[in-house]
Order: structure tokens, then C-alpha cells, then sequence
């Protein structure tokens, strides 16, 4: 195993402690309407109206993981997202990802999880494809190279969009964020790039990896935003999200900025504006969510779009957000932002120091007014620990499910 895939492991792996950090506080500061109330009169305050746990999906990722007919296949990773393919597959998308197999209870410590060995292979990214809801088979892992020594791709939001415009030809996008290694406090990688993936479909082959945003440039490293932690298609564009690590090791005050991009162009960096406070344009992108001194939010979250309203999901501020999701809605994706809304506490697994992180929204799965949210859930420790918890007890480091209802408040 690379000495850098060592590292991590002895740390916990890295997105998923990253998150659990970086989620803490949120707040959604109020700017000036952009003129673009896309939801019009039908835009109206939401809130979760109700959820509740979506056990059925939780256990298929559970029983994947713990197949052990194959030793190259996915059995824990954080980072979840999804995309549905033309063939109706649906593509799940991972960081930082353990292969391997996994073993039966009683593990070494005599306890009744599940687990694997302390050696078990551990890659930056992975990809499992699902058909008619069971999760069949894990791409060849990393399915995305290292761009250089010491950096790495993790893969966020993707869509399937054509070759070019007007193209019958369709093609997989996938956002990538480019991390380098560094020291502390950027012990989970210093932000370096935003990327977007070109894959074959239906094959899904990786042809080519275009550089979206290079934030190389930028000294603050705590300034360098990463977009695609989510994506809403709507009036002729794609809306991609994004956000700053603010303080890298502490739980930060960190900033959302949102990018737009004509339907069909992801991979174009040209075809790519920006935020900026009063336009869309080129220049550096202005924050849309936090404000820089109390609250803010990590750099995962997702948005969703229910009628004219647009839905924003993220862990709850102060100690809440190791354990709590709330929301936040707006009628225009650069804001005025609202909130927070109700707050739900998902299910979290035995073993202590455990924290759940990442909300997102699964569109593929949901309708208008249901939605179904994956969070990620991984142990907290920094240190060696959190790799010996995470091999004695796999079901620390896999996705869990909620499905929710939105529905307007008085």
C-alpha cells in the first residue's frame, strides 16, 4: 500500500473526519434579491414536515459491504453522491473508499460487529453501480488517478449531459476536488482545484479530466473554494454549489458560493459564472451563505428543489451538528436564504464518539415534496483510533438513509 494511503489510515480516513469538522455551524445570511426569483409566486417558506428512517437502502449498502465473494469490491467509504444513468443504473459515487473483504463477528476484540483487517486496501475514490435497487458491482478502484504526487481527486456531484451541444452522443460529468497533502493545520489535504470528469457512457471509462478552477494562486488556503457538492438543474441552467474549509482542523466558519453553467457545458471552463455579489460574471465568487464570524457553513451540503422552493440541508450549528441535519430555503439559488427550519436527529450506530455529516439529496430517488437524504457517519478521533474503530465496526464508515417530506410553513 502507498505510504500516503498508510497516512490516511492512520488517520481515519480523510473526508469523512474533514465533514464531521468542518459541519458544525451554519447560518444563511440574507443578501439582495438577484432579480432571478425563479420560483416566483410559487416560492414559499419550507421546513421538514416529517421523516424518517429509509432502512431498506441503509441495509443494501450493509449487505454489499458485507459480501465476501469478492476481494476488490467497496465495503465502506463516505463522500456519498448519485447520479442515474441513461440505462436507468444508478451510479454511487465515494471518497475516500475501503476495499477488501470483511469478516463475521466476533471480531478481535470480541465484540458482535462486523469488521475487516487493519490492512484492508484504502483508495481516494470509488464508484458501485446499482440496478433495480441492488448494488451489483465496484468499478476498478480509484476509478479517478492522483493528478500529481501527493494530491488526489475526490468525486462530488455529477450529471449526464451531451458530448456537445446538440450532441445525440451522451456523456457522464463528474466534479471532482483536487486536494495536495499537507501539514497541519491541512492534516485532510489543502484545497487545489476543481475538476470535472468526462466518462463513456454506457462503459463508464474515464476519457478526459478538464480543470475547472484552479485555486493554486490563491495564498489563503482557508479563501480556495471547491465547487460541486451539489448541483440543481433549472431554467437553462446548471446551478453547482460550493464551499471553503474555512479553518482547516477546527470547526470553521466557512462559506457557500454557488457558480451557474448553460445546460450541457460542465466540462467547458469558459461557459462557467460566478456569484458575485450583485451578477453573475468571471471574478472571484462572493460568498451567498454565512457571514464570516460566527457561522458559516463546511464545504458539503446539498440543495434540493420542491415546487418553487429551493431546499438547503445541512448539519445544524454549534454541538448539534455532530448529530442533528436542519434546512434552509430561498426562491433563487444565490439567496436571500432563510432559516434554519426544523431540525431531525437521523440514527446514528453504537460505539461512542460517532457523528453523522454530508447531507444530500438523492433527486433520483425522490419526488416532488419526499425526499431521500444519505448522510455519511464516521468516528471522530484524529488519531490512530479512529482506524482501529473503523476496521472493528465497518458499519462506522457507510452511508445511512432518511427519507423526508417538505411542506410549506404558516
Amino acid at each position: 500500500m502507498p505510504d500516503d494511503a498508510r497516512a490516511r489510515q492512520r488517520t481515519g480516513t480523510g473526508l469523512g473526519i474533514l465533514l464531521a469538522l468542518v459541519l458544525g455551524a451554519v447560518l444563511l445570511t440574507a443578501l439582495p434579491d438577484d432579480g432571478e426569483r425563479e420560483g416566483g409566486a410559487a416560492c414559499a417558506p419550507h421546513s421538514v414536515a416529517s421523516w424518517s428512517a429509509e432502512k431498506d437502502l441503509t441495509a443494501e449498502f450493509a449487505r454489499y459491504g458485507d459480501d465476501p465473494s469478492r476481494a476488490d469490491d467497496w465495503t465502506g467509504g463516505d463522500g456519498t453522491h448519485s447520479v442515474r444513468l441513461p440505462d436507468g443504473r444508478l451510479l454511487w459515487l465515494f471518497s475516500d473508499t475501503y476495499l477488501g473483504q470483511v469478516h463475521a463477528p466476533p471480531n478481535p476484540f470480541g465484540e458482535s460487529y462486523t469488521w475487516r483487517e487493519a490492512s484492508a486496501p484504502l483508495v481516494r475514490n470509488s464508484a458501485v453501480v446499482m440496478r433495480d435497487g441492488r448494488l451489483e458491482r465496484t468499478l476498478p478502484a480509484p476509478l479517478f488517478p492522483d493528478p500529481a504526487p501527493n494530491q488526489w481527486r475526490w468525486p462530488v456531484a455529477a450529471r449526464v449531459e451531451p458530448r456537445s451541444p446538440g450532441s445525440s452522443d451522451q456523456v457522464l460529468r463528474v466534479l471532482l476536488w483536487v486536494r495536495t497533502a499537507g501539514q497541519s493545520p491541512w492534516i485532510y489535504g489543502v484545497p487545489t482545484a476543481t475538476e470535472v470528469a468526462t466518462l463513456s457512457l454506457p462503459d463508464l471509462r474515464v476519457e478526459s479530466i478538464t480543470k475547472i478552477l484552479d485555486q493554486q494562486l490563491v495564498p489563503d488556503a482557508s479563501r480556495r473554494v471547491l465547487f460541486g457538492t451539489t448541483l440543481i438543474e433549472e431554467g437553462g441552467w446548471t446551478y453547482v454549489f460550493g464551499g471553503d474549509d474555512g479553518q482547516a482542523a477546527s470547526r470553521p466558519v466557512s462559506h457557500a458560493y454557488v457558480a451557474r453553467v448553460p445546460k450541457g457545458r460542465l466540462a467547458e471552463p469558459g461557459a462557467w459564472q460566478y456569484w458575485h455579489g450583485s451578477e453573475w460574471g468571471t471574478a472571484r465568487p462572493r460568498a451567498v451563505l454565512g457571514d464570516g464570524q460566527r457561522t458559516g457553513v463546511g464545504s458539503a451540503f446539498s440543495v434540493a428543489r420542491v415546487g418553487g422552493t429551493y431546499l438547503l440541508f445541512t448539519m445544524a450549528a454549534g454541538s448539534a451538528g455532530l448529530t442533528t441535519v436542519t434546512s434552509y430555503w430561498a426562491c433563487s439559488p444565490a439567496g436571500p436564504w432563510h432559516g434554519p427550519t426544523r431540525d431531525f436527529s437521523p440514527s446514528l450506530p453504537p460505539g461512542g464518539q460517532v457523528a453523522a455529516y454530508n447531507p444530500q439529496v438523492h433527486p433520483e430517488l425522490s419526488d416532488d415534496g419526499r425526499l431521500v437524504v444519505s448522510y455519511d457517519v464516521n468516528w471522530l478521533d484524529t488519531g490512530g483510533a479512529a482506524a482501529t474503530q473503523l476496521s472493528r465496526n465497518v458499519s462506522l464508515y457507510r452511508p445511512r438513509f432518511v427519507t423526508l417530506r417538505a411542506a410549506p410553513t404558516r
